[in-house]
């Protein structure tokens, strides 16, 4: 009797040692460690609906999609946790790129939560990618509907209404954006970028560097954002200040390649020739390694 209790007790330490190692290790984004600490956990404690999402979450963060959806197959479909495994699963298939297959997913996990404002989101970044700039719209006004504060929903409607030509409308998003982040949300940096982007291309450059190098505060470990910060002065003609924005961009993504570009442009601007052509091989050496399609 004293060696089954023993067992009990000692299968209740594995659950809980598992469980907060896996905690520790995601919380560290060491996602690989979580994975494995949540898989033994899953062993230990037993495969039940909450565990065997949040490995898979810590699956799909590791990169492994693939086995984030093995994951994700073994929640049966009446667990309170299904919806969210169907979030996660279409993440894991528009990784693979079976859009379509997460696509048809979202919409599943819309029947079962029509109020969940990131279902419509979801599904407006898989129709942004695809350039399908009408429908994505659709879907991040859809979410700006359910959740006035969706502050990642009205940046991306800024993008979909910039291409789809409406540059007053999307900057509006913006604004609406980064209304909502600038107190509450002081780690979100994209809007800043995106708007940033955008000005760039309307030739307001101060402006522009001004909300690249917000961006850049807040999120020292993007180089899009000084990258941006860099062309918004190059474009201004301060090639002299640029640079050193240029190669942090390039210190944080040396495979990164407009950076590179630029850097060599600027030099070349400044009469550094060397310097100006290393960059303009690093930039066609980074164009080589890029990958075709970013996800």
């Amino acid at each position: 009797m004293f060696s089954v209790v023993l067992a009990v007790l000692t299968l209740g330490q594995d659950c809980q040692q598992a469980q907060t190692l896996a905690r520790i290790a995601y919380d560290g984004r060491r996602y690989d460690d979580a994975a494995a600490h949540f898989a033994d956990a899953v062993t230990a404690c037993g495969a039940n609906a909450p565990l065997l999402l949040a490995l898979a979450q810590a699956q799909l963060l590791a990169q492994r999609p693939a086995d984030a959806i093995k994951s994700l197959d073994r929640i049966r479909s009446d667990s309170a946790e299904y919806v969210a495994a169907l979030k996660v699963r279409a993440k894991a298939l528009y990784l693979l790129a079976r859009d379509a297959d997460a696509e048809d997913t979202l919409k599943r996990a819309s029947a079962r939560a029509p109020e969940d404002a990131e279902i419509p989101y979801s599904l407006g970044r898989i129709y942004y990618r695809q350039s399908r700039h009408a429908e994505a719209a659709d879907m991040f006004r859809r979410a700006t509907a359910i959740d006035a504060r969706d502050y990642k929903a009205w940046d991306n409607l800024g993008l979909a209404t910039e291409a789809l030509g409406d540059v007053a409308q999307a900057q509006q998003h913006y604004l609406k954006a980064i209304s909502l982040v600038y107190k509450d949300h002081p780690e979100y940096d994209v809007v800043y970028a995106n708007f940033a982007d955008l000005l760039i291309k309307l030739g307001n450059f101060q402006r522009a560097f001004d909300l690249a190098a917000e961006a850049a505060q807040r999120n020292p470990s993007e180089p899009r954002n000084f990258f941006l910060a860099g062309k918004a002065l190059v474009q201004a003609g301060r090639s002299d200040l640029s640079v050193r924005w240029f190669e942090q961009a390039i210190t944080l993504d040396s495979d990164y390649p407009e950076p590179h570009y630029l850097l060599s442009q600027a030099f070349r601007k400044l009469g550094r020739l060397a310097d100006a052509d290393r960059e303009l091989k690093s930039f066609q050496a980074a164009t080589a390694r890029a990958p075709k399609e970013r996800r």
